[in-house]
């Protein structure tokens, strides 16, 4: 999905190099109610942010490929755009590690592929 979303949904950007997961948890959010923008990779998820005012939540996994992880990522967004809910998922990270970002919630993998729809929904409520 490209272009600046027209709907009153929430617009998601995904961030998730596994691709069936991203395709999983994409098809998730939008049967959620949620506009999704999809990426594999932290740089291309940069771009993004900064070409589009319309990103509610960055839901990003920490371990990928490219110049920053999703930690930084995260870091990165709660920094320039303190409004956007960060949402942080990881087989690798415990939900109270200190590396996580002020006001960030985290979801541990495996998760089932209606949680990060839950989670985003009670961050937005």
């Amino acid at each position: 999905m490209n272009g600046h979303s027209t709907s009153l949904r929430p617009v998601v950007l995904l961030v998730e190099d596994e691709l069936f997961v991203r395709m999983a948890t994409a098809d998730a959010l939008m049967d959620a109610g949620f506009d999704v923008i999809e990426t594999a990779h932290a740089d291309a998820a940069r771009e993004i942010l900064l070409h589009r005012a319309d990103i509610q939540v960055l839901f990003t996994d920490v371990k990928m490929p490219g110049s920053m992880d999703g930690l930084e990522l995260a870091a990165f967004v709660r920094r320039r755009w303190p409004h956007i809910l960060v949402v942080i998922t990881s087989g690798h990270l415990e939900p109270e590690s200190r590396h996580l970002p002020e006001n960030t919630a985290f979801i541990a993998k495996p998760y089932h592929e209606k949680v990060p729809a839950a989670v985003i929904q009670s961050l937005l409520s």
